[in-house]
């Protein structure tokens, strides 16, 4: 058993990272839709996110709405790439489709 100390210099938070951390996705894996969290200003909220290996990667309802438009012009599309900018309120995404 661990002291306080001990624990508190080991401790890592969970922090979901985001879809766009991730070199590319495959349209097939699988989506959850369980995710809970709190924001900067203590806000609870629910998300949905993906897993790759151990890891969970949230993704934003803009995402899955590019990617259906990109479906619907491209119903054969393998993968995809997502670009982030800004922060908070602020965050775009740009779905960006891989050719095969």
């Amino acid at each position: 058993m661990a002291s306080l100390k001990e624990f508190a210099k080991d401790f890592v938070p969970k922090q979901t990272k985001n879809i766009a951390d991730l070199p590319e996705v495959s349209v097939d894996v699988q989506v959850y839709h369980d995710g809970k969290g709190t924001d900067k200003e203590g806000m609870d909220f629910n998300y949905s996110y993906i897993k790759v290996g151990n890891e969970e990667f949230r993704v934003a309802g803009a995402v899955i709405g590019q990617l259906k438009d990109q479906l619907e012009a491209n119903p054969i599309m393998k993968r995809f790439k997502v670009k982030k900018t800004g922060e908070g309120l602020k965050t775009r995404y740009t779905l960006v489709p891989i050719m095969e």
